[in-house]
């Protein structure tokens, strides 16, 4: 079995909330070494963990990390992220754009340190745009990429996506952009500064709204679908209620259409030419979802399932987070585990979604608790004596 792939790999992680934590996670995982650095008091998602069930997404997204804490708004701190810095394959921030330049703590500066350094940098809106100083946070993202606004029914306000897609995008591709530098490192020798903002993340996700904006052209009637396509493209493609609950659903060709007709008793639908193509279908949206409705809500949610998949018709139950939590394919691939956690108790974690063949799988170790690797790090990677190690860390 081979070794992980990001051995030997050193990350600095000056990264909060969710979109860099998750691109330094995932490069945890796959082996590399993650310094978390956080301010004395700690990161700001640390923090929530004075909320009731807060603490679960700082444990989910920081485990396989070692924690120091460091002040640079002192000269000891700051001075010790440039020693860091200079022995590190990658830095990771995800600050308002100007913030680490003000600082004295740049990229230039960084990189000309350490000229192998990769420098990746997360933010809102980038810092060469004309947004570039606005602040941005999931919700933010979310209204001003045009996701919320083709989010949630076409007679109501808008909403918010339910998970923080703004984030995860960001970070997702974050890890993406560090890893191609990485490459280009690996064949040049050239390392380069890595930029990726929540906004860009989002829009391709909205390929089948854009669609439908593009060819419609008047907002007010196609915005917000529901749990309709997007794009307004596929029929039937909806959630169904059940006789207990909710089933999502799609006919993906026209051949499901004429399965889920014979499901429902109506095989003739199947033939009519009403119904029989996409196009008719798409054309009487109403009508279709109101006749698989009618059928689907005389059956329970896991009948309706069954059936369906007998059929080979796309669904899925609509599901709660307690019973996602304790999903048994993910459990069964190791795709989720649990951890003892020092704070948390037994607690479930991700593994990496990237399944490499023949590399061996991390279990993550809870993660620290705040500043608990502080003298340890600075004590083996820096110049800094006990004393300037204290006031670096803010003690």
């Amino acid at each position: 079995m081979s070794s992980a792939p990001m051995t030997g790999l050193r990350v600095i992680d000056l990264s909060q909330i969710y979109n860099g934590p998750y691109a330094t996670y995932l490069m945890a995982l796959a082996g590399a070494e993650v310094i978390k650095v956080e301010p004395p008091a700690g990161e700001p998602l640390r923090k929530r963990a004075v909320v009731g069930g807060a603490g679960l997404p700082f444990a989910m997204l920081n485990g396989a990390k070692r924690s120091i804490t460091l002040d640079l708004k002192s000269e000891e701190g700051k001075q010790a992220l440039l020693e860091l810095a200079d022995g590190a394959d990658v830095l990771v921030e995800n600050f308002s754009p100007g913030v680490m330049d003000r600082l004295g703590l740049g990229a230039d500066v960084l990189q000309q340190r350490n000229p192998r350094l990769i420098y990746a940098a997360s933010s809102g809106y980038g810092r060469d745009g004309p947004y570039k100083s606005y602040p941005a946070m999931d919700l933010t993202m979310q209204a001003m990429s045009g996701a919320m606004f083709v989010t949630g029914f076409p007679d109501r306000p808008p909403v918010k996506c339910g998970p923080a897609i703004a984030d995860f995008f960001a970070g997702i591709h974050l890890y993406g952009a560090i890893t191609t530098a990485l490459y280009e490192r690996e064949r040049t020798g050239v390392a380069r500064r890595v930029e990726v903002t929540m906004q860009d993340s989002i829009y391709a996700s909205l390929s089948s709204n854009l669609g439908l904006a593009w060819a419609k052209g008047d907002e007010a009637q196609f915005a917000r679908t529901a749990n309709r396509h997007g794009g307004l493209a596929e029929c039937p493609y909806n959630v169904y209620p059940t006789a207990d609950g909710h089933i999502a659903m799609i006919c993906a060709r026209d051949e499901h259409w004429v399965r889920l007709s014979e499901l429902m008793g109506k095989g003739e639908l199947g033939a009519d030419p009403r119904y029989s193509t996409l196009k008719e279908r798409v054309a009487r949206m109403d009508e279709v979802d109101e006749m698989v409705g009618a059928w689907s809500s005389q059956l329970p949610t896991q009948e309706v399932f069954e059936r369906l998949m007998g059929a080979r018709i796309a669904c899925a139950p609509v599901r709660t987070l307690a019973e996602v939590m304790e999903d048994e394919n993910m459990f069964a691939r190791g795709s989720l585990l649990h951890v003892d956690h020092p704070q948390y108790g037994r607690i479930v974690v991700q593994q990496t979604p990237l399944r490499l063949e023949g590399a061996p799988l991390r279990n993550p170790e809870p993660s620290e608790e705040l500043g608990a690797s502080t003298a340890e790090i600075l004590g083996q990677l820096t110049g800094l004596e006990e004393d300037q190690i204290a006031r670096a860390a803010g003690r």
